[in-house]
């Protein structure tokens, strides 16, 4: 699968990882107790339910990453014996990388047996499906689930945050260690009938920890998140004077490095993400990481082209490349000293789709900025992103974004039918202006995302970066 397509195909879960603030909490209806008298909408309910049983298709994915694997090296080993005794001669190496393979993906299956047990899928919708009593769906109930609903694109969950609780004391991130076994997670039902593309979602994540946590990723990350970073830092330089520090929303935050960038320069941030496929990856990184370079993976062994030594193609990357719950970044304003500015009570990743999170009118006029990175292009309707960024930005508040415009449900095989509004860049900024936004600073800067830095072919972009202002009573 290429850059482009893997990273236009939507995975259809959400979740949360960081502490249940009270930034977060006014981000999206919970299901609160029943003697609280609180309503919920019938569609809500409804949704809720049917993305608590698509979870175990995710884990079903996660858990056949190593068959699929093992079936493309059995494909290539196919097709190595096929070739004449002269022929193999000349590649005599080749059985030791297909040994070498198998040890890369196991060493990736490790990694995910690890995160996946560390997951606790604490949805509180027992309550609307007649389960127990302790308000909490199990993950054996998932897995008794017989409905696996794959076409949640444009849904959002309610779940709460405390399935991962993360405090930052000053010296370490305390978490709640709630887990279920190896036995659980190799059920045999949780391992069948899953698509190839939701495999490829898998090894999609394992590229995106080198894009977001790796120290190979560092030159992507200048390119598309550096100047953001400088632009908010540059934005708000009385930030660590207020009483209050400006907010700052992530939409489309992936693994999270960007949105945990925001809050280390002084900012209350939340990322926002619709893959439950990254924010299960995201929470383990976050919430489980001990050490810098704690983990191992392979994420360029899925392909053989391309490559300038096998060498390259069989490279580790270790990751993460900082401790979240540690980061320490340079004070700009006092030369030579650090501040401790990791994981706090200012961070948090939230579940979503964006549009449906985010588009209340507890939301209207709550940020002080907004920041897209390779994210406008990822709707159906760019339209509905524009005027809900509109909506949640304060008056005088800016919208910062970088990235193309490559749209996601554009030209998809077997979704002729669907909508896809597909505008130019010229569209886009004559829509924002309709909803009040004015144009500041506006450049071209040439990106990758997600590319193998070592392959030689690699997707590059002429990302459009702008910083628009929200007008005083704008529409």
């Amino acid at each position: 699968m290429n850059e482009m397509t893997a990273r236009e195909t939507a995975p259809e879960m959400v979740t949360t990882t960081t502490k249940e603030t009270e930034l977060i909490e006014k981000s999206r209806e919970v299901y609160d107790e029943e003697e609280k008298g609180e309503k919920i909408l019938p569609r809500q309910k409804h949704v809720a339910v049917l993305e608590a049983k698509s979870l175990p298709g995710i884990i079903s994915a996660y858990l056949n990453y190593p068959d699929a694997a093992e079936k493309d090296v059995k494909k290539w080993e196919r097709s190595y014996q096929k070739l004449s005794p002269a022929h193999k001669a000349l590649l005599p190496h080749y059985p030791m990388k297909f040994q070498n393979l198998r040890r890369c993906i196991s060493t990736n299956s490790h990694f995910i047996l690890n995160m996946l047990q560390a997951f606790d899928p604490s949805l509180d919708l027992s309550k609307h499906m007649g389960k127990g009593k302790t308000g909490v769906l199990s993950i054996e109930e998932l897995q008794r689930t017989e409905v696996y609903d794959h076409s949640l694109k444009n849904h959002s969950v309610d779940t709460r945050i405390n399935n991962k609780t993360c405090e930052f004391d000053g010296s370490q991130l305390n978490h709640d260690h709630v887990s279920f076994s190896s036995h659980d997670l190799l059920d045999s039902s949780l391992q069948t009938h899953v698509p190839l593309v939701d495999v490829d979602k898998v090894r999609w994540v394992l590229r995106n920890i080198v894009r977001d946590w790796g120290a190979e990723g560092q030159t992507t990350r200048d390119e598309c998140y550096k100047p953001i970073l400088e632009e908010l830092d540059s934005l708000f330089p009385d930030r660590q004077k207020d009483s209050t520090p400006p907010a700052c929303l992530v939409p489309g935050a992936g693994l999270g490095r960007l949105a945990l960038e925001i809050s280390c320069l002084g900012f209350r941030s939340v990322g926002n993400e619709f893959s439950y496929y990254m924010m299960i990856c995201s929470s383990f990184i976050l919430n489980y990481t001990q050490v810098p370079d704690e983990w191992t993976v392979y994420p360029w062994i899925y392909t053989n082209c391309n490559s300038l030594s096998e060498n390259d193609q069989l490279r580790p990357i270790s990751f993460p490349n900082i401790h979240p719950a540690r980061h320490v970044l340079p004070n700009r304003r006092e030369t030579g000293l650090f501040i401790n500015a990791g994981v706090t009570e200012g961070f948090s990743m939230c579940c979503g789709d964006f549009l449906e999170v985010f588009n209340e009118s507890s939301q209207a006029g709550m940020w002080d900025a907004v920041v897209t990175c390779f994210f406008i292009d990822t709707t159906r309707n760019m339209i509905e992103y524009i005027e809900t960024i509109s909506k949640v930005v304060k008056d005088g508040g800016v919208w910062i974004n970088l990235g193309p415009l490559c749209y996601h449900f554009a030209d998809i095989p077997g979704l002729e039918n669907e909508m896809s509004i597909e505008l130019s860049l010229e569209d886009v900024k004559r829509v924002a202006s309709h909803y009040g936004f004015e144009i500041e600073k506006e450049r071209t800067i040439d990106t990758t995302y997600c590319a193998n830095p070592r392959s030689m072919q690699k997707n590059r972009y002429y990302s459009v970066f702008w910083r628009m202002r929200k007008k005083k009573c704008a529409i």
